[in-house]
């Protein structure tokens, strides 16, 4: 490629002021979206996100048993946070709001399946998943995974990554519903680990459990002999997110 080809690539043309403008005023709609969120989400904790299908029936197992879950973290003094829709995060929303503590939505606004469910006593609305994501990330004592989709395990990947790089601090994740997962367990254990993509230690980042007080009883037996609040150590790597 000769220099006038080069200098006809999209990337050198004149910049597009109007776009730019356009670009502009996003950067501030993101960081409203974090400041609504860090004022909104300050006093919850301790809390634990919890992540599953939206497409998840009312009348589905999946559902009865997040509910449960969900009760059960409230009743001990935790504020649960989901992602405000329908199925999964519906359960974990309504467990939480008959339950102790606050019961929190983070929704997104999406052109399908996305729906705020009436649980929530802290509502927040994103356009963004990122900022979404970290909100998700930065007040949590604790995942717990159900069956999901896509989403869920875009979630549950965030997390091991932020922990094995040590970009936030280690806390416990949790995968319910073992036959679900055993699937993807095995892949980790028979592709990524004996290639080396992983280390053996990436795999004690999480267990996979299937009773709710056992999912109860893990979060409480990681904190024993410390504090929810982060150290200060771990502090610092909160306020990188």
């Amino acid at each position: 490629m000769n220099d006038q080809e080069k200098s006809s690539h999209p990337g050198l043309l004149p910049i597009n002021d109007r776009m730019l403008t356009r670009e502009s005023w996003k950067i501030f709609q993101i960081m409203a979206e974090f400041v609504e969120g860090f004022e909104k989400l300050a006093r919850i904790k301790p809390s634990v996100s919890i992540f599953g299908s939206a497409r998840t029936a009312t009348d589905h197992p999946y559902y009865e048993l997040t509910e449960q879950i969900s009760r059960k973290l409230s009743d001990s003094g935790f504020s649960v946070v989901s992602g405000g829709g329908p199925g999964i995060m519906e359960a974990a929303n309504k467990g939480a709001f008959a339950g102790k503590s606050p019961s929190i939505g983070l929704n997104i606004e999406l052109s399908h399946e996305q729906s705020a469910n009436e649980y929530q006593d802290i509502s927040l609305i994103f356009r963004h998943f990122f900022s979404r994501k970290v909100m998700f990330v930065k007040y949590a004592a604790a995942y717990v995974v159900m069956p999901g989709g896509f989403g869920t395990l875009d979630e549950l990947a965030e997390i091991l990554t932020l922990i094995q790089t040590r970009k936030t601090r280690r806390i416990p994740i949790i995968l319910v519903c073992s036959h679900y997962w055993q699937g993807l367990l095995a892949w980790f254990k028979e592709q990524m680990l004996l290639e080396g993509m992983i280390c053996e230690e990436d795999l004690d980042l999480f267990k996979v459990l299937d009773d709710p007080q056992e999912v109860v009883d893990a979060i409480f037996s990681h904190y024993e002999h410390r504090g929810f609040e982060p150290s200060a150590e771990e502090q610092e790597l909160l306020l990188k997110l």
